[in-house]
């Protein structure tokens, strides 16, 4: 039920695999009160997005979160929000890997856990705002792992680096074809990275960013480097958090469902809008009545629609859209992610006066800013249908709404009614 395009085929011959995630940072470079990890993205924090991604993943046994004394009640608090399984919390140290130490002594050390963790053949270390990391890397870098000791994520140089002399005047550039940026996530055969870290000293504590140089160090483990997609960058400014939020926008975007009942006007409504939007989004077409609890719905629940389209001739159709919520909310769809609803009002009086007058509209605003507390955000939308001929230049205009309201997902809208 994810917004993911990630190849999931590969799952290693590895068991068991764990996972430690740094989320102590303070995101200065961020800038603001607020560290990047807990800064809210479509009004979710950072952290929990990366925890999903290797919750969902089954192979992983035990997720370890590491946060600093200061934020441990705030993670604690966004596990129990998001309902995030196999979670550890750990106290992170003062820098980088002296909090990933203490992500790894869970499964060494009781001082650092209630009870000892099992300990896993092969750890993945990743960070915590490095939220797009699909099963496919994980899979490639724990396999790597397994035959070389170390493993991980590279991507090509996208600036030429360059060394400044005492002066300040350039000294020398770098080849940038024979480099490469080191990413994240990385993966170790347990036992080797816990020994580097038992050895290094305070010195690479302090200052050391690079978890491979450890491993090789201290280990004389030469990690395999493993080619990583464009889409493991980090969240370190804040511009990067309107990327983030983009994408997940996007990952959000690709299905609706437009769901209609049997009636003739509507059906063809239905239909027509089906036609308008099927070049710019997957759309499943349901014709049915909601109170029949259809199996097809619960099978579009069950997949990756976070899209909603209810086409009805009623006023208001207040039964049918709690309805639709009820079932929403039992699919657990708008927990992780915000669910749009569009109720589409087709109106086929002859009357030409405006036919919903301000008690359906002040009514509608309450119910959606009641089901925004459920993360559903609710839009309204009119399409009058006095003139045959003009139906599908407005039902055109309907489709081009309706993608806009799913792309931007503004909860600021919500409760708002569009006229077609």
């Amino acid at each position: 039920m994810e917004p993911s395009s990630g190849s999931r085929d590969a799952r290693p011959a590895v068991t068991p695999v764990a996972a430690v995630l740094p989320a102590g940072g303070s995101g200065e470079r961020l800038g603001g009160a607020t560290p990047k990890q807990f800064c809210a993205v479509q009004g979710r924090p950072l952290v929990s997005y990366t925890v999903r991604a290797m919750e969902r993943i089954s192979w992983i046994s035990d997720i370890i979160v590491v946060v600093s004394p200061e934020n441990i009640e705030t993670m604690k608090s966004i596990i129990e929000k998001y309902d995030h399984k196999r979670v550890v919390l750990v106290k992170g140290g003062i820098t980088r890997h002296r909090s990933i130490f203490n992500g790894l002594k869970v499964f060494a050390e009781n001082e650092f856990s209630n009870h000892l963790l099992q300990k896993p053949e092969v750890v993945i270390i990743h960070d915590a705002v490095r939220p797009f990391v699909e099963e496919d890397i994980l899979s490639k870098v724990v396999m790597a792992a397994k035959e070389h000791g170390a493993a991980g994520a590279i991507r090509p140089l996208v600036s030429t680096v360059i060394a400044s002399a005492a002066d300040g005047c350039l000294d020398h550039s770098l080849e940038r074809a024979r480099y490469r940026a080191s990413e994240m996530p990385q993966a170790f055969l347990f036992d080797i990275i816990y020994e580097a870290y038992q050895q290094c000293t305070d010195y690479d504590l302090d200052y050391g960013t690079e978890c491979l140089h450890l491993a090789l160090k201290y280990c004389k483990t030469n990690a395999k480097l493993v080619e990583g997609t464009a889409d493991l960058w980090k969240v370190t400014y804040k511009r990067d958090l309107y990327a983030a939020e983009s994408i997940i926008k996007d990952n959000l975007s690709q299905q609706v469902c437009v769901i209609t009942d049997v009636k003739e006007a509507v059906a063809q409504v239905g239909f027509l809008l089906h036609e308008s939007l099927k070049s710019q989004i997957k759309v499943e077409a349901i014709s049915i009545s909601l109170s029949k609890n259809d199996s097809h719905l619960q099978n579009i629940f069950s997949g990756q629609c976070y899209n909603f389209v209810c086409i009805n001739d009623k006023k208001y159709a207040i039964q049918e859209t709690q309805q639709l919520v009820d079932m929403l909310e039992k699919s657990n769809i708008p927990l992780l992610y915000r669910v749009v609803l569009i109720l589409v009002h087709l109106d086929i009086s002859e009357n030409i006066s405006f036919s919903i007058g301000m008690e359906e509209l002040t009514r509608m605003k309450k119910f959606a800013r009641e089901f925004k507390k459920k993360n559903i955000l609710v839009y309204g939308l009119l399409i009058q249908y006095k003139d045959h001929l003009l139906l599908q230049e407005t039902v055109n205009s309907a489709a081009a709404l309706i993608m806009a309201l799913i792309r931007d997902r503004n909860p600021d809208l919500i409760g708002q009614l569009l006229v077609a």
